[in-house]
């Protein structure tokens, strides 16, 4: 049991801190909050949690068919700057607009909870994140070759995202409630966290240096680890 625990612990520290830095995810939970309310932010997140989990399984799993097709993965690079820069977009139109914008929600009529399973699935950088990180627990033999390691990584996994997407949901609702009506502000903000996330992505697309071939080399790594300690 303790071995079980030990992974756990290592998925949810992992899952949390990389969780943390601003990105796409966590900055469009905290939006959700804002404009929609702590419920469906939450909703958003457990959508993001569960696509996540999903992508680390298949990767543990899959790992010999994400080296040979990892090239199919490359059209995720433009898909990932196209929402980007879609959101950083939306969020300076409702700072510059508030009485006329509406949420993705709203327009949609989709749920936050599936919302929050499209990002996460439509966002390619964590699969060479975890991919990364499930090597390096197979070679330090913490991960094991068991599905009730797997299902205790993933467990943890999911509740480190949660966790730290709570962190943002929550005070995304505090620093409104703060500016009371300075909403746009806040919206600004987050407007140009999307737009520099944006540029970042698109100057890894131009330098070539995209998902494709950071997944291909981190699937080669974990298969190796696999090897190393079947």
């Amino acid at each position: 049991m303790r071995k079980y625990l030990e992974v756990f612990l290592w998925g949810l520290v992992i899952s949390a801190l990389g969780t943390l830095p601003l990105g796409t995810l966590n900055v469009a939970a905290m939006q959700m909050a804002i404009t929609e309310g702590l419920l469906q932010g939450i909703y958003f997140s457990l959508g993001v949690a569960l696509m996540e989990v999903i992508y680390v399984r298949v990767s543990l799993v899959g790992v010999h068919w994400l080296r040979q097709h990892a090239n199919y993965l490359r059209w995720m690079d433009w898909i990932a700057f196209i929402i980007v820069l879609t959101l950083a977009a939306g969020s300076f139109y409702a700072a510059l607009y508030p009485s006329e914008s509406k949420s993705f929600v709203l327009i949609t009529k989709i749920s936050a909870f599936i919302l929050g399973l499209l990002m996460s699935a439509l966002n390619p950088l964590q699969i060479p994140f975890w991919l990364a990180w499930s090597s390096y627990l197979f070679s330090k033999n913490l991960l094991h070759h068991k599905s009730a390691s797997y299902n205790w990584y993933t467990i943890g996994i999911g509740i480190g995202t949660l966790t730290s997407l709570a962190i943002f949901v929550y005070s995304g609702r505090l620093l409104v409630d703060r500016l009371n009506a300075h909403e746009n502000i806040v919206n600004y903000v987050i407007g140009i966290i999307f737009l520099v996330t944006a540029i970042i992505q698109l100057i890894k697309i131009i330098k070539q240096k995209g998902l494709a071939e950071s997944t291909e080399k981190k699937a080669a790594e974990l298969e190796i680890a696999e090897q190393s300690t079947g």
